[in-house]
């Protein structure tokens, strides 16, 4: 069961629809309160103060999701609604959200139980946490006790026992479970399928895609939308981050070989070797996740760049729940791509709950991904820093060599950066909360060294961490047009003019030389000139453009951020490269034509670079 409540209004939403706006999560009553209040300002009825408070509660005030899931004694399995659809018995209250356990991650758990609870058999259920239940009682099992089992014996012990896996307990189970819960069935997939339709219906099959993860959510959004979309041919889209589990791997190629599935193409990074890069600017970390950008954003955007280029809009469906978390119940149901003017990125079961999902997955026999029978909550990278300690532990099981390796990564980087105690950091998950580049060679490249020029207020002199070369004059691209005919060719003079061809800013500076001297002539800096007040303005904006100069590692940030395809990086794939070397491979390129010098490559990220932030360090560390 869902309720909706407004801490506004203080009091429940009966009729959904009406009163809950499904795309914001937000509600009506209060959003019509807010429209009212907006015609007495404009009558001066009430002052722009009140207004304004009124406006941030408005936009502060997320409808809050109540959820109950009941237990049927009679049938053993969770419910929706408090009666059972199937015995009409009336169920007991359990907990918030569940999911079910397979028999795969029983017999783990016995094994790490010591067998103190016999599991398999029984109608075994995961609510989060330490809780499980089983036959309708809660146990708690501490993971944290749990994980204290030796990896290799657990493995040894599941080799010798998996004769003891057995469905015919958990498929009665499952059966009971779906008919106890058709009418929630049949609600979710008439108000998900309609939706589709219709937000479809101005849509041709050719701008319309399927973001494809492997994970259960993105199953279950390609199936259904596949489903209501029937006779037509929808692409899918997989992003393979190359650090996907191999049960990921597995299942996308079942997933292919199915040809009632249609199309699936890929996105993937293929220049760019996960461990060299953690060898150059650390492992990710969760405030740092530097990998999304290179692996999975920056591929992903460049693959719906190159399929949809000729078309004027495009539809993504996406599996984006709002219960999964707290950042996650702000989403909307409809955006914007910040990326892709003309795309519009649609999450239909953003409101689902796992429960949800999982009767969705077993009442229609849909395949998934067996890294959820493991015990995995999810799917995604299987080193992602946002992992649980828990999911951590089941990949030193079942994924042991790459565990051990990127154990070694992590250790070699703690050696690196001269932590105190490796191991501890590596073991603690200390690794996921680093910020910035202390210790790494490439983190002295984030500050841009200048002097001022003592007789010219507007003109600073640089001493740059990497030669310079005609790549540095592209980042000026996004301020005006380059002009090497302006200048004096023998002092390395470049100006940047603007397009009624008057220059903007002197560049003096030989070809590969390290002293570089801007002179900033005019605040006329194309599509940031608004944003330019004064000459520390102009300053800092060059400076964003000097960071990336000598800081860029090809993460593809500024890539993504350029909504006209205008920016290209390249790295050679072919040498052995290390953090000595790894830049002098990089190519820049600013397409002039393509550019319409929107500055948005410039402003995108905070310091001009993605990179600054992630290996950012204070000076002298």
């Amino acid at each position: 069961m869902i309720k909706y409540f407004c801490e506004v209004c203080n009091d429940y939403i009966s009729d959904i629809e009406k009163s809950r706006d499904t795309n914001t999560n937000r509600c009506t009553v209060c959003k019509r309160n807010l429209e009212i209040m907006h015609e007495k300002l404009k009558l001066d009825e009430i002052s722009k103060f009140e207004y304004d408070k009124a406006y941030r509660q408005y936009q502060n005030n997320i409808v809050k999701m109540e959820k109950t899931i009941f237990w049927c004694d009679n049938c053993n399995v969770p419910l929706f609604d408090e009666v059972c659809s199937n015995c009409k018995s009336k169920g007991r209250k359990l907990t918030t959200d569940i999911k079910p356990v397979f028999p795969e991650e029983q017999l783990l758990l016995e094994i790490l139980l010591k067998d103190e609870i016999k599991l398999i058999g029984k109608s075994v259920w995961y609510t989060g946490g330490n809780k499980y239940v089983v036959d309708g009682k809660t146990i708690k099992a501490s993971k944290n006790s749990l994980k204290e089992s030796n990896s290799e014996y657990v493995i040894k012990e599941l080799q010798s026992r998996g004769n003891e896996i057995e469905y015919s307990a958990f498929d009665m189970n499952i059966e009971k479970f779906i008919n106890a819960n058709k009418k929630r069935l049949n609600e979710i997939e008439t108000q998900t399928m309609s939706y589709i339709k219709k937000i479809a219906s101005d849509y041709d099959d050719d701008e319309i895609f399927v973001s494809f993860s492997g994970g259960k959510d993105s199953t279950v959004v390609y199936d259904i939308v596949r489903r209501a979309l029937s006779g037509r041919n929808i692409l899918g889209i997989f992003g393979d981050t190359t650090l996907e589990f191999k049960y990921t791997y597995d299942y996308v190629k079942r997933f292919k070989e199915d040809d009632s599935n249609g199309l699936i193409l890929q996105a993937k990074n293929k220049k760019d070797d996960f461990y060299e890069l953690v060898d150059v600017i650390g492992p990710p970390s969760r405030v740092m996740r530097w990998c999304c950008t290179f692996f999975k954003t920056g591929p992903i955007s460049d693959r719906i760049d190159r399929l949809f280029k000729n078309k004027k809009k495009i539809l993504s469906f996406q599996g984006i729940r709002r219960p999964e978390s707290v950042s996650r119940s702000k989403y909307e149901k409809e955006t914007n791509s910040p990326k892709i003017a003309k795309q519009l990125a649609s999450a239909p079961i953003i409101d689902w709950l796992d429960f949800d999902v999982w009767l969705y997955l077993l009442s229609n026999k849909v395949d998934f991904n067996d890294a959820y029978r493991m015990g995995y909550a999810r799917v995604g990278c299987w080193c992602c820093p946002n992992n649980t300690s828990w999911d951590m532990y089941l990949s030193k099981i079942y994924m042991p060599e790459k565990s051990k390796d990127f154990y070694s990564s992590l250790f070699n980087f703690a050696l690196k950066t001269n932590k105190t105690d490796p191991e501890s950091y590596v073991n603690d998950g200390s690794w996921k909360a680093r910020q910035g580049g202390n210790g790494l060679a490439i983190s002295n490249n984030t500050f841009v060294e200048f002097k001022p020029c003592v007789n010219e207020s507007d003109s600073f002199s640089y001493e740059l961490k990497k030669p310079i070369s005609d790549s540095l004059y592209e980042l000026f691209i996004p301020f005006g047009d380059i002009d090497k005919n302006m200048g004096n060719e023998r002092k390395g003079e470049v100006y940047i003019v603007d397009r009624d061809k008057m220059p903007i800013i002197k560049l003096q500076g030989r070809i590969g030389s390290n002293h570089l001297k801007v002179t900033i002539i005019s605040f006329n800096f194309a599509g940031l000139k608004n944003k330019i007040k004064n000459i520390n303005d102009a300053k800092g904006k060059i400076e964003c453009q000097l960071s990336k100069y000598q800081l860029c590692v090809a993460c593809g940030g500024c890539q993504s951020a350029c909504k006209y395809n205008a920016i290209s990086i390249r790295k050679s794939i072919n040498d052995n490269l290390d953090d000595k070397n790894y830049q002098s491979k990089i190519e820049y390129h600013i397409d002039e034509k393509k550019c319409v010098k929107c500055g948005a490559c410039v402003d995108h990220y905070q310091g001009g670079c993605y990179m600054k932030k992630v290996l950012r360090i204070k000076r002298g560390e």
